[in-house]
């Protein structure tokens, strides 16, 4: 097992404390959840939490979400060094240790890999925004990771940019990651993210205009999100505004908010849309009629 960093002072006794049992338990109750809402299978996904300055529980390698037990959970420190547990701790808790040394106020990370969202990371697809309410309150505006293979080094520092006015990202071609106060909350926003991406999917279907907020109805959401304490970039200081989480939807001013109008009947417009439409059907049913 390795052996933790001289240089850091870590509270192995921490593992066994009431707190950390409590935890315990509640780690087991998401990745249960987890397993449960198909958002990981065999032994993918981890889940962590800090429980000290520099000392952070964790699930194990190669034990599925669904069976995990308190018993099976690790100490970790912030070096990833294992402090204390049976089973060896996850390759990737590197991504989590870089997203609790970039922003202190994090105690919880979970990354997982939901189909619709995991479908977004695969094409690199940002997710589109200023549509919904509750995603915009709860996540907002995701950024996506580039690229790196996951448990080295590389693929956790990828987080970094964002993890300080963001709670939630895709990892390019592998899944999401989320972190919040508490593992719950983080598990909260995996959800969130998963059913917007399935109904933009659904809503899209439907081939009407994806109708989006105007400012006004922007501020309103940002108004109950400074209320909750939840991280964004647009209510970060000026300087720190600029995101790099894909492309914008911009101006919001100039967001569609309704389906064009249709010219007046009898007018030429309105005659030429009608050839226009005849001819296209027309087209149609002789093409099927050949095949």
């Amino acid at each position: 097992m390795p052996q933790p960093s001289p240089t850091l002072a870590t509270r192995p006794e921490l593992f066994s404390t009431p707190q950390a049992e409590a935890i315990k338990q509640e780690i087991c109750a998401v990745g249960r959840k987890l397993w449960l809402r198909q958002y990981v299978d065999g032994n993918g996904g981890n889940i962590s939490c800090r429980i000290g300055p520099n000392e952070v529980l964790c699930t194990p390698t190669m034990v599925s979400k669904y069976d995990l037990t308190p018993e099976d959970l690790c100490l970790v420190d912030l070096e990833g060094n294992q402090l204390a547990g049976r089973e060896r701790r996850t390759s990737e808790i590197f991504l989590h240790l870089e997203i609790f040394k970039a922003n202190p106020e994090v105690k919880a990370v979970l990354h997982c890999h939901p189909p619709h969202a995991t479908a977004h990371a695969i094409t690199h697809t940002v997710p589109d925004y200023l549509t919904l309410p509750e995603f915009e309150v709860f996540v907002g505006k995701v950024p996506i990771t580039p690229y790196a293979t996951p448990g080295t080094a590389e693929f956790a520092r990828t987080v970094i940019p964002f993890v300080k006015h963001h709670n939630t990202a895709l990892l390019a071609n592998h899944g999401i990651v989320c972190w919040g106060d508490t593992v719950t909350h983080a598990e909260w926003y995996a959800e969130v993210l998963e059913t917007y991406c399935w109904t933009m999917l659904l809503a899209r279907q439907l081939g009407a205009p994806i109708t989006y907020f105007n400012a006004e109805q922007v501020e309103g959401v940002l108004g109950i999100k400074r209320r909750y304490g939840l991280p964004d970039h647009r209510l970060a200081p000026r300087e720190e505004r600029a995101c790099t989480c894909g492309p914008a939807i911009e101006p919001i001013n100039a967001l569609p908010t309704a389906e064009p109008s249709l010219p007046e009947a009898g007018s030429p417009a309105f005659e030429q849309l009608v050839r226009t439409i005849t001819a296209t059907v027309l087209d149609k049913l002789r093409n099927s009629q050949t095949r």
